[in-house]
C-alpha cells in the first residue's frame, strides 16, 4: 500500500453538539504525531464537521510530513447546507497544499444516509432502514437515491475543483452509484461481516482491477466479542438519551485480541490485492469512554477505536495524555512497520514516544 493510514476525529457535529467535546491543540498535535511515529503511518484521514478545526488538524498533520485526507463530514445537513460546507473546506484544504502538503479532499462520506436530501427520512436509523428494506425488495427509492447523489457530487465536485488543484475524492458505501470519472481515487466504506466473508477479498480484488487507485477509507470493529462478525453495525449495543450515548444495550465481553485479529486480517487482504491507501476506522472516539468498573456503561466496548478513552486521568503509556492503546494499536503498528515504516520523518524530527506496541 501507498499511503498507509488511520482516521482521526476532530468532532463530528449533530444539532449544534459535537463528538469531542475537548479540542486542544497541543493534544492534537501529540496524538499525530504518535500517529506518524508509533503507528507508523503515512497519511491520516481528518474527519469532522468544524471547519477551523480541520484546518488546524491538517496543518499539523502536514507539519509532521503526513499525507492528509481532509474530509468536512455532515451529519443531518442538506445538500445546499453540505454545498457550503464544502466549498468553505477546500479553499481551506488549497491553502495548505499550497505551502506544499500533500492533500486529498474527500467531497463527502456516506451522504446517501448521512445526510438529508438523498433518501427519505428524518433520521439516520429511518434512511438506514428504509435502504436495507429496498436492498432487499428492489424498491425504486434506491434508483432515485442514486441519481439525486450522482446530481449533488457533480455539483459538488465542480465547486471543490474551483478552489482546490489538489486530488478529490467521495467515500461511498457500496449501495451508492457513483460516477468516479469525477474522481482521482475510488474510496470505498468497505467492512468485512461474516455474512460476506467469503466474497470480500474478490471484491476488494474487483474495485482495484477498475484501474483507478483505490482507497479503503472506513474499516474496522468495535471492542466487544463478537463484533467482527456484524462489524458494519458493530456500534449498535449502544443506548442513547437524546444523541448522548449513555449505556450499552446488554451484557457483552471485552475482546480487544478479537479487534486486533479483525484489522490485520484485512489489511493483509488490502495489501495482497493492491489497495492504493487503506484507513483504519479509528483513532480514538472520545465520546465513548472506558469504564471499567461499570460494564454496561463501559462504552468502549462499542468503539472502533484503537485507543481507550480514559475518564478523568490519563494513562500509563503515554502519561500526558487522557487513554491507552488498546491490542489493536499493537498490532496496527507492527503490520504499518512490517510493510514499510513510517515513511515520513517531517521537519519537527520529534523522538519516538513510549508506547507498548514496541
Amino acid at each position: 500500500m501507498r499511503a498507509k493510514g488511520i482516521a482521526y476525529d476532530t468532532g463530528f457535529v449533530r444539532s449544534g453538539g459535537t463528538s469531542r467535546e475537548n479540542f486542544d491543540p497541543e493534544v492534537v498535535r501529540r496524538e499525530l504525531a504518535i500517529i506518524r511515529d508509533d503507528l507508523h503511518c503515512t497519511a491520516v484521514h481528518l474527519v469532522g464537521g468544524d471547519p477551523e478545526r480541520l484546518e488546524l488538524a491538517a496543518r499539523c498533520a502536514a507539519e509532521l510530513g503526513l499525507e492528509v485526507w481532509f474530509s468536512p463530514y455532515p451529519l443531518e445537513l442538506t445538500p445546499a447546507e453540505i454545498l457550503s460546507l464544502f466549498t468553505g473546506c477546500a479553499q481551506r484544504a488549497e491553502r495548505l497544499r499550497r505551502t506544499g502538503a500533500e492533500v486529498v479532499f474527500v467531497a463527502g462520506v456516506e451522504l446517501s444516509i448521512m445526510s438529508q436530501g438523498f433518501l427519505p427520512g428524518a433520521t439516520l436509523e429511518e434512511r438506514l432502514s428504509l435502504l436495507l428494506s429496498e436492498i432487499r425488495g428492489g424498491g425504486g427509492s434506491l434508483a432515485e437515491m442514486n441519481v439525486r447523489l450522482r446530481e449533488f457530487l457533480a455539483e459538488a465536485v465542480a465547486a471543490v475543483r474551483e478552489r482546490f488543484g489538489g486530488k478529490v475524492t467521495y467515500a461511498c458505501i457500496q449501495f451508492e452509484r457513483v460516477d468516479w470519472s469525477l474522481f482521482d481515487f475510488v474510496s470505498v466504506e468497505l467492512i468485512r461481516s461474516a455474512e460476506v466473508a467469503d466474497q470480500f477479498q474478490e471484491g476488494v480484488r474487483k474495485l482495484v482491477a477498475q484501474g483507478k487507485p483505490v482507497a479503503i477509507t472506513g474499516f474496522g470493529t468495535a471492542t466487544w466479542r463478537g463484533s467482527g462478525d456484524v462489524a458494519p453495525r458493530s456500534m449498535e449495543i449502544v443506548e442513547y438519551e437524546g444523541d448522548t450515548p449513555v449505556r450499552l444495550s446488554g451484557d457483552y465481553v471485552r475482546d480487544e485480541e478479537g479487534q486486533a485479529a479483525y484489522l490485520r486480517e484485512l489489511l493483509e487482504i488490502f495489501e495482497a490485492e493492491g489497495v492504493d491507501s487503506a484507513f483504519v476506522y479509528l483513532f480514538a472516539l472520545y465520546n465513548y469512554p472506558h469504564r471499567a468498573d461499570d460494564p454496561r456503561r463501559d462504552l468502549d466496548l462499542a468503539s472502533l477505536g484503537v485507543v481507550k478513552v480514559l475518564e478523568g486521568r490519563n494513562g500509563e503509556t503515554y502519561p500526558d495524555l487522557p487513554w491507552e492503546p488498546k491490542a489493536a494499536f499493537a498490532a496496527l503498528a507492527e503490520y504499518y512497520r512490517e510493510i514499510g515504516g513510517s515513511g515520513a520523518r517531517a521537519a519537527s524530527g520529534g523522538k519516538l514516544s513510549r508506547t507498548s506496541a514496541r
